[in-house]
């Protein structure tokens, strides 16, 4: 009888380790993810505006709110204690809801300023910042503030 050897079998209970918060692949994934998918949307839609907002105010707006969210979250590497033991979902809902809100009052008072002070006509995707700016934030920072608690462990007391 031949002998048989006991394989030892991963336990499968134990947690992954995580892949690490990379700031910059952060800010590429905040771009690239909303320019692919509004930008298909418009090419198949027939919707050239959204095609170009795609690649300008919605995706831009999603990388530059990944950046500084991102950046605000680590701190040099080292997160505040605050932010690493609010429970996620908590930690998140705060982060979305100040950067949306901050992202709306920007697209909201833009609209009329940027004709008036620039050489930017009145134009109808000027209208579409008071819709993409908030959307794009929220986004962004959900998608950011999730992956980025997911690689970080409570501080010991």
């Amino acid at each position: 009888m031949p002998a048989t050897r006991r394989r030892p079998h991963r336990n499968r209970a134990a947690p992954r380790p995580a892949r690490p918060f990379v700031l910059w692949r952060e800010v590429l994934t905040a771009y690239a993810a909303p320019a692919l998918t509004a930008g298909t949307a418009g090419v198949v839609t027939g919707r050239h505006d959204l095609a170009v907002a795609a690649c300008t105010t919605i995706a831009g707006t999603s990388a530059v709110v990944a950046l500084l969210v991102g950046a605000w979250l680590r701190h040099g590497g080292r997160p505040r204690r605050w932010t690493a033991v609010t429970p996620r979902a908590v930690l998140t809902a705060a982060l979305v809801v100040a950067t949306a809100g901050a992202a709306a009052l920007l697209g909201w008072f833009a609209v009329p300023w940027l004709p008036v002070h620039t050489p930017l006509p009145a134009t109808p995707w000027l209208e579409r910042l008071r819709v993409d700016l908030p959307v794009s934030a929220a986004l962004a920072t959900t998608i950011v503030t999730l992956r980025w608690r997911g690689t970080v462990t409570a501080p010991l007391a």
